[in-house]
């Protein structure tokens, strides 16, 4: 039944080490006032940093500034190279980032994907399931390295998944009232960012909780924006599609009418999510590292910087789900150069109040004095 063979797993167990690319150009190769406001559109960030130009300008930054997850955007595998394993279906697992310098409007970037590991684990979704990981390199135009990333994929059987029906429970998307609507309108309207005020070291205790932010309810429109500003892994459309798979055949999956569509249609298509396993249309795991980033740049403002964020997928983000994004301080470190360093605990939730991904953070933060 599944096409994880031993030989097939010899054959990209040979390839660990290797630097990877794809055929495709990246989406971006500079970060553009225009790419900048797309992917605060698509996330829901509303950071004048990243919108305002006068004020970036008047910031520490002296220009306007990259979001810190809108790196995704410079390499199609910037979430995991998911080379080798023909047929077999590919899901985002996670990131970890670590930010090195920030990038403003006008830097170009490029980025460098090494091959890491592949490492089988148990399923409870699918038969067979393998971390597939990759680490990717950032530069600028300098040669400044301004992030690294590591960056996965859980490689399962699409055949195996459908029999397991772990998600069996969750058959319809939930339904929203008026009411509901207008609750969830108002915890948007709730949401802050700090900005120019500083939030010091010395104001953050352990224990205490970063302001909780919403996303969702999910739907296939989240899925268009996100594409917009991300611009995928195989959206190609007409004559480029199908040159990609006249090089790729596995790789289409037949949509009801036998047309082949990319793997990425699980995202808008719910018939094509049933066929590996999911009830419904899943988010983009790109889009919950995202919005963590987001609750923290709101919360830190212009005088912290988010240095590292290590965050893994635990559940599908569904059409309809609704996405708490939450954190806690766990450590304070302070340092010799007049800044501090905190780490926090971050997750998200679901309306079912079951975490849907987990992880940490690091930022630092200006000292008094």
């Amino acid at each position: 039944m599944s096409l994880i063979t031993d030989e097939e797993l010899n054959r990209l167990r040979a390839r660990i080490g290797q630097v990877v690319s794809v055929a495709q150009a990246p989406y971006l190769t500079e970060v553009t006032r225009d790419a900048i406001r797309h992917w605060a559109w698509a996330t829901g960030d509303k950071n004048k940093l990243y919108l305002d130009e006068a004020y970036a300008k008047a910031s520490p930054y002296g220009a306007l500034l990259c979001p810190p997850s809108m790196l995704y955007a410079f390499s199609r595998i910037s979430i995991g190279y998911r080379g080798g394993l023909p047929g077999v279906h590919s899901m985002f697992g996670g990131s970890w980032w670590r930010w090195h310098e920030p990038s403003v409007v006008g830097d170009r970037i490029d980025a460098e994907v090494t091959f890491k590991d592949l490492v089988e684990f148990p399923s409870r979704f699918a038969g067979r399931m393998f971390k597939q990981t990759s680490e990717v390199r950032f530069t600028d135009q300098t040669g400044r390295r301004v992030a690294t990333a590591d960056a996965w994929g859980m490689r399962v059987g699409r055949a195996e998944a459908r029999e397991k029906k772990k998600y069996e429970e969750i058959a319809e998307p939930p339904k929203y009232t008026k009411d509901d609507i207008a609750r969830i309108a108002a915890l948007y309207a709730q949401e802050h960012c700090r900005g120019a005020t500083p939030l010091y070291f010395e104001d953050v205790e352990i224990g205490m909780d970063v302001p909780e932010i919403v996303r969702g309810p999910y739907t296939a429109t989240c899925a268009v924006a996100f594409e917009q500003a991300w611009g995928g892994l195989f959206i190609w459309a007409h004559g480029y599609w199908f040159d990609l798979i006249s090089r790729h055949p596995a790789l289409g999956i037949a949509n009801a009418m036998g047309v082949p569509e990319p793997p990425e249609a699980v995202h808008w298509d719910t018939e094509l999510a049933r066929s590996v396993g999911v009830p419904q249309a899943y988010d983009y795991g790109p889009e919950r590292i995202s919005w963590m980033a987001t609750m923290l740049t709101n919360w830190i403002g212009d005088h912290g910087f988010l240095t590292e964020l290590y965050g893994e997928m635990r559940r599908f983000n569904m059409i309809g789900d609704i996405t708490y994004c939450r954190g806690q301080v766990t450590e304070r470190i302070p340092g010799a150069d007049g800044t501090g360093t905190i780490k926090l605990n971050i997750e998200t939730r679901d309306q079912r109040d079951q975490q849907t991904a987990k992880g940490w953070a690091k930022i630092s933060l200006p000292m008094r004095g």
